[in-house]
């Protein structure tokens, strides 16, 4: 726990460094949206990765984000099976704002997950769901298009996950588009 602690507080020195060395403004909302694929330990999903971020300073910001991915596999027998992860985090997001089209950043966000799984078929139709603890830790580049729009080239994140007591780890990435106000 220490050394994420002093994990931590470097990143969050380094940031608050750059900003000094900065003197352009950040928006002061950005929404974004894109397509997400989600690595577990057993199948991979695709869904939608979409959050809002209120940047409080030129490097500092706080978000709101919400995903979902979903998977369905058939097997040979006919049985079906869907599963489906929906995260909703909140945290804070560190910025690297150089006066440039490319924005850095990275961010650490914690809340929750909610994931269903049903399998249908062979007589059967049997559907549970379970909600948990989710954390996000990553980042991600935006390249400015435009005052108003940017385009988030990558966003990675290792997505922790822990419900009924068992804990996965999985990698996140997303790409999509950034509108800033």
């Amino acid at each position: 726990m220490f050394r994420f602690r002093k994990i931590m507080m470097s990143v969050c020195l380094l940031f608050s460094l750059s900003a000094i060395a900065s003197a352009q403004d950040a928006p002061k909302v950005e929404i974004y949206g894109g397509y997400s694929a989600l690595f577990t330990e057993d199948i991979t999903l695709h869904g939608f990765q979409a959050s809002v971020a209120g940047n409080l300073n030129n490097w500092f910001g706080l978000v709101a984000e919400f995903g979902g991915a979903y998977d369905t596999d058939t097997q040979g027998s006919g049985l079906k099976v869907k599963s489906t992860v929906y995260t909703y985090l909140f945290g804070p997001r560190f910025s690297r704002r150089g006066g440039g089209r490319v924005t850095p950043f990275a961010h650490a966000l914690f809340g929750g997950v909610r994931g269903r799984g049903e399998i249908e078929g062979l007589g059967m139709n049997r559907v549970e769901t379970a909600n948990g603890f989710g954390m996000a830790l990553g980042g991600g580049v935006d390249v400015k298009l435009s005052e108003r729009f940017a385009l988030r080239v990558i966003q990675a994140d290792y997505l922790l996950t822990r419900v009924d007591g068992e804990t996965t780890n999985n990698a996140r990435v997303s790409a999509g588009v950034v509108i800033r106000f």
